[in-house]
């Protein structure tokens, strides 16, 4: 699978390194954030790669939750346990890092697995600043632009079928709730094929160090989400 080129994988351990990590948030996921970037001082792997492995790994569930609780730093090596309904992923040193929790019934085609892993990272990739940005306009919030903080926290998936091969994703009635300097947001969306739902989910998020939304900084954010797009990929 396509993902095979950003993961390294022992017999029963996986790593990532900086450049695969920062290659699948640009290049896969169209994510700039700069936590993904090789040379960030606080680097850290991307929660969707994370997501794409497990995936392939395990296969897809009728039912699949993700919680993360740590961030995985360049070349931790992340312990594989085996198949169950309940996945906690470790390191060697027992630190957590993902939750996963699966029911129903799995498929392991390659198709369903590929797409759908394309289309969700596709989807989760474009929180900033396509669905993000209303989002805080209409809240009258905005991150800092000097240390945007944004934690992925969760996301749930719930298929009612597993007969499909590339479902999209849609997206629905996001929500943010936003207490002081703290922001909770659910992302929620549908899964569809051939126009009729197949499925439905949501990614949720935790923001910390809002203020009064400022149009200019706001503005300023996205000129510069945009030009470091335009120089990764035109150099």
């Amino acid at each position: 699978m396509f993902i095979d080129d950003y993961f390294i994988e022992g017999e029963d351990r996986i790593r990532f390194t900086r450049e695969q990590g920062s290659r699948f948030a640009k290049e896969v996921a169209d994510d700039f954030n700069p936590l993904h970037d090789a040379d960030a001082t606080r680097f850290c792997i991307p929660g969707d790669l994370l997501f794409a492995v497990f995936l392939a790994r395990y296969g897809v569930s009728q039912h699949m939750e993700f919680t993360f609780s740590g961030m995985v730093a360049e070349d931790v090596e992340l312990l594989l346990p085996e198949p169950a309904d309940h996945l906690l992923i470790r390191d060697a040193q027992d630190r957590d890092y993902l939750d996963i929790l699966r029911g129903g019934d799995t498929s392991h085609d390659e198709t369903l697995t590929q797409n759908l892993t394309r289309n969700y990272v596709e989807f989760s990739g474009h929180t900033f600043p396509h669905i993000l940005e209303p989002l805080l306009a209409g809240a009258n919030v905005i991150l800092n632009p000097a240390r945007p903080m944004v934690m992925y926290l969760s996301m749930t998936i719930d298929l009612d079928r597993l007969d499909v091969s590339n479902p999209q994703l849609v997206g629905g009635d996001h929500k943010i709730d936003i207490d002081g300097k703290r922001g909770n947001v659910e992302l929620l969306f549908n899964l569809v094929e051939n126009g009729e739902v197949v499925g439905r989910g949501a990614k949720r998020l935790v923001l910390g160090g809002l203020r009064e939304y400022d149009k200019d900084a706001m503005d300023a954010a996205i000129a510069d989400f945009d030009h470091r797009k335009k120089v990764y990929f035109d150099s």
